[in-house]
């Protein structure tokens, strides 16, 4: 195939990978709103047939990546992969049946402008690069001990406001993707018999593909749980705390660099700041373009003061309190009732 040919089907199958995953998004945010919290919550998701089309949809976007990454570039199939939070905004307002308000548009193109950022002025990493056996299992039980504090109840700092209670859930769930994606390479050099100390036994081979899986399913179930508190902010965390976990895998222990040198560091400190600004944008509007649910009221209306069923009711005043008029005293004659027709008098003839 041409570079020409190849180009224009690594773009076409970018887009197919984005456009599975947003609408993945879209189906888990719905589902998680539904589904609600609790033990059981898990198990009622299991049993929808919905939920496993999303996961489809998710496992036909990852293929659809790597299918994009052999016939292009990582530099043009990253940028192209950010695209998903751009789809996945109008999808789910269409939906929810409201328009994407103009912050929740606003906060999109800034996490989209910090994401292209950090991704071209990432290095990729070089043909036979991987991590080493040893050093495989500490960075699985580094990201193991982060998970478990973002996932925790006070891990989320915002959690008690709307829109950023899945923060924590989301960062962990790009956390565990981007790790994932990193034992994946070390496990395909360990079958390539290219893992860095020499070739792996059976059972240590058996070992990565478990913790493959483990970090898999954990990025699914954090990022469905992230999802209860709306879809654009936790979508767009996931999508920046993956290529980052990434490519601190990459600098930490492969060797990578950011380009450009010193002023590879200070373009991607400002990309994050782009992101993280898009980030607080899309709360902000996901949290005003949320309807008013059963039980609360909608914004501009008075609150109601709640009155006890035995309390004695009170009357409202019916209008401006006026002056006190004393009654006219009527005399009335004795053994006559108040208000008895008196007899008429016959009037004589002249």
């Amino acid at each position: 195939m041409s570079p020409a040919g190849g180009t224009v089907l690594a773009v076409l199958l970018s887009l197919v990978s984005a456009a599975g995953y947003a609408l993945a998004a879209v189906a888990q945010s719905r589902l998680a709103a539904s589904a609600g919290a609790g033990r059981g919550a898990l198990r009622s998701l299991l049993a929808r047939g919905q939920w496993w089309w999303a996961v489809g949809l998710n496992a036909a976007g990852a293929l659809a990546h790597v299918a994009a990454l052999h016939y292009g570039s990582l530099t043009l199939v990253q940028p192209l992969g950010a695209l998903t939070l751009v789809a996945a905004l109008p999808l789910g307002a269409y939906c929810a049946r409201r328009r994407v308000t103009r912050t929740e548009w606003r906060g999109a193109l800034w996490t989209l402008a910090g994401l292209v950022g950090l991704v071209a002025v990432t290095g990729p990493t070089a043909p036979g690069e991987a991590l080493s056996l040893r050093e495989s299992l500490v960075v699985a039980a580094a990201t193991a001990a982060l998970i478990a504090v973002l996932a925790s109840p006070g891990g989320a700092r915002g959690a008690a406001r709307p829109g950023s209670r899945g923060l924590g859930h989301a960062t962990a769930s790009g956390i565990a993707s981007g790790v994932a994606s990193a034992l994946t390479q070390t496990l395909t050099a360990a079958l390539a018999f290219t893992l860095p100390g020499g070739a792996p036994a059976w059972w240590q081979t058996t070992l990565l593909a478990v913790l493959i899986s483990a970090f898999a399913v954990g990025g699914l179930l954090l990022s469905q749980t992230a999802y209860r508190g709306g879809l654009a902010a936790p979508l767009a965390v996931v999508n920046l705390s993956n290529p980052a976990a990434a490519a601190v895998i990459g600098v930490a222990l492969l060797g990578e660099t950011f380009r450009a040198g010193a002023w590879g560091w200070a373009i991607a400190a400002a990309a994050s700041l782009v992101a993280a600004r898009g980030v607080v944008l899309l709360t902000k509007g996901g949290a005003a373009a949320t309807p008013p649910g059963p039980g609360r009221p909608s914004p501009g209306t008075p609150p109601v003061a709640a009155t006890h069923p035995d309390a004695p009711a009170t009357p409202a005043p019916a209008g401006p309190l006026l002056p006190a008029v004393p009654a006219p005293v009527v005399s009335v004659p004795a053994g006559r009732a108040p208000g008895a027709e008196q007899p008429r008098t016959p009037i004589a003839s002249s």
